[in-house]
C-alpha cells in the first residue's frame, strides 16, 4: 500500500512542481520557453507515518488519521530564448496565504549563451526524472525537496524532476526502538554533476534579481500539490 501511495505521491510532484499554466505562458511570449526551472521546499510536521498525502498542498494525513499544515517555498524561473526572464518566489508560513515576489528583466548577451552552453551538454540532455525512492514503513516526512525542470529542445520538452527527502526513523514493524534519528533519500544524487551547474547559473541569477523583486499575485511557481 504505502509502495502505491508514494507512486501517487510522485505523479504529483511531477504534474505539479513548477509545470506552469500554458495560458499563463502565451501571454508573456507567444514562443516555447527557454528554461523553466523550480526549487521547492515543504517541511512537513507529522508525528506519524505518513502513508498518504493529498496533493501535499498544505494538508497530510498520517497513519492516526491526524492532519497537519506544513510551510513551503518556491522559486521560479522562466526563460525565453530572446534572454527575458520571470523570477518568481514564494513564502507560505500559513497554508493560503503566500507572500509572493517577481522579478522581470533580460538577460546579457554573455549570460544567455552561458545558459544555452548549460543546456547543450550532452549528459544533460540525456536525463529524465529518476525513480521515487522507497520510503521504509517505520519513517515519516520530515522534509521534501523538489528541482523541476522543464528545457525547450527544438519542438519537444524535457522534463525532469528530484527529489530529496528527510526522514526520522523509527521502529521496525517487526517490533525495536525507535531511534528518532534522521536519514536522507535523495534520487538526484547521481545527477548532481550534471545538474549542479545549471542550479548555480539559477542561484546566480536569484542574487543579481533580489534587488528587483517587488510584491505580486502568485502567477508562475506552482506548489507541491493539487489545488
Amino acid at each position: 500500500m504505502l509502495v502505491r501511495f508514494r507512486c501517487s505521491l510522485l505523479l504529483i510532484l511531477l504534474s505539479f512542481c513548477g509545470i506552469l499554466s500554458p495560458g499563463i505562458a502565451a501571454a508573456q511570449d507567444s514562443s516555447t520557453p527557454l528554461l523553466r526551472l523550480q526549487r521547492s521546499k515543504a517541511d512537513l510536521n507529522l508525528e506519524t507515518n505518513v502513508v498518504h498525502a493529498q496533493g501535499l498542498n498544505g494538508i497530510t494525513y498520517g497513519k492516526g488519521g491526524d492532519v497537519s499544515t506544513y510551510p513551503n517555498s518556491l522559486s521560479c524561473l522562466i526563460v525565453y530564448g530572446d534572454g527575458k526572464f520571470i523570477l518568481e518566489k514564494r513564502d507560505e508560513s500559513t497554508v493560503g496565504k503566500p507572500k509572493v515576489k517577481v522579478a522581470e528583466g533580460t538577460l546579457g548577451a554573455d549570460d544567455l549563451q552561458h545558459l544555452k552552453t548549460l543546456l547543450d551538454d550532452e549528459r544533460l540532455k540525456k536525463i529524465v526524472t529518476p525513480k521515487a525512492p522507497d520510503i521504509p514503513n517505520n519513517a515519516t516526512i520530515r522534509e521534501i525537496e523538489s528541482i523541476d525542470a522543464q528545457i525547450g529542445r527544438a519542438g519537444t520538452m524535457q522534463h525532469f524532476t528530484t527529489i530529496r527527502e528527510r526522514l526520522k526513523m523509527g521502529a521496525s514493524e517487526t517490533g525495536g526502538v525507535t531511534t528518532g534519528m534522521d536519514t536522507y533519500l535523495d534520487n538526484g544524487a547521481p545527477l548532481q554533476k550534471t545538474i549542479n551547474p545549471l542550479i548555480k547559473w539559477f542561484e546566480a541569477v536569484e542574487k543579481k534579481s533580489k534587488p528587483d523583486l517587488k510584491d505580486s499575485k502568485p502567477q508562475y511557481c506552482s506548489p507541491m500539490g493539487i489545488g
